[in-house]
């Protein structure tokens, strides 16, 4: 399976490199409308959407042009991260803008978007630690990560109490900080 995802992300990879028009518009019509409904329901427009979709898609080009990209996931799935770390940078450098009477002082593009690229490198460490760990730590780290509650956790795992998933919890999230701390690229990623 994971090869399949690969041979897919490699496809669509040289596709944007070369400048494939078809294979690009492919990829448009099968990521946009989720990258839109994102941002839209992130306080974005559509326009804004659409900066964040081709400035994604010229990232991923140009990374993999430089750095040769293996995605391990689905394509899309990496193409709605890189869109989602994109907008949320776009909407914490709007926080961060200083406004005075003669203006507004922006961030370069180029900085946004290097700040980009970094959030898009850690991200693909923690995944790739994540599939490092056990089965089950896996598992009762997703459900925690993606805000399940203890209770339903104990339902749905072999596990007697809330006390223990707490513990289990706990343990795993551990075990996958010492893997990525552990990694000789976590130190070029920490916080700038």
């Amino acid at each position: 399976m994971v090869e399949l995802l690969q041979m897919d992300g490699k496809f669509y990879l040289e596709a944007l490199v070369n400048g494939d028009s078809k294979t690009i518009s492919k990829i448009y019509q099968k990521n946009f409308l989720g990258v839109k409904k994102f941002v839209l329901q992130n306080k974005g427009n559509i326009e804004d959407a659409q900066d964040v979709f081709q400035k994604a898609l010229l990232q991923i080009a140009v990374r993999h042009k430089k750095e040769g990209i293996i995605i391990k996931s689905s394509f899309d799935a990496y193409v709605f991260t890189v869109c989602k770390n994109l907008w949320r940078r776009e909407l914490n450098s709007y926080k961060k803008r200083v406004t005075n009477s003669e203006g507004i002082e922006q961030i370069s593009e180029y900085t946004a978007n290097a700040y980009a690229l970094v959030e898009q490198k850690r991200h693909e460490l923690f995944l790739e630690k994540l599939n490092e760990i056990s089965d089950n730590c896996k598992k009762i780290l997703t459900m925690f990560f993606a805000k399940t509650s203890y209770a339903e956790i104990v339902e749905t795992t072999e596990y007697t109490s809330e006390a223990v998933v707490r513990q289990r919890v706990f343990k795993c999230k551990k075990k996958l900080t010492d893997l990525v701390k552990g990694d000789q690229r976590y130190n070029s990623l920490r916080e700038l």
